[in-house]
């Protein structure tokens, strides 16, 4: 499966893609599974109950949308 500038968004969002890009990007994942844990608890101090739903929402769509935005960003910048 290659990872490549031309993935669609629709296309990030398919679990075989972002399992592909998590593994070829260890960094980013371990960035991932600390802000989709931390954040919430983070909310709930900042803002109470409501603050660790939205922190919880945050961090969710976070872990979706990170590879589509992660190569958008590699193919601007040309690296």
């Amino acid at each position: 499966m290659d990872l490549h500038s031309e993935l669609s968004f629709a296309d990030s969002l398919k679990s075989e893609q972002r399992t592909a890009f998590y593994e070829r990007h260890k960094p980013v994942a371990v960035a991932m599974i600390l802000i989709v844990f931390l954040l919430p608890i983070v909310g709930v101090f900042v803002a109470g109950l409501s603050g660790g739903a939205l922190g919880l929402i945050v961090s969710v769509a976070g872990y979706f949308l990170a590879p589509f935005v992660v190569l958008k960003l590699c193919e601007v910048l040309g690296s």
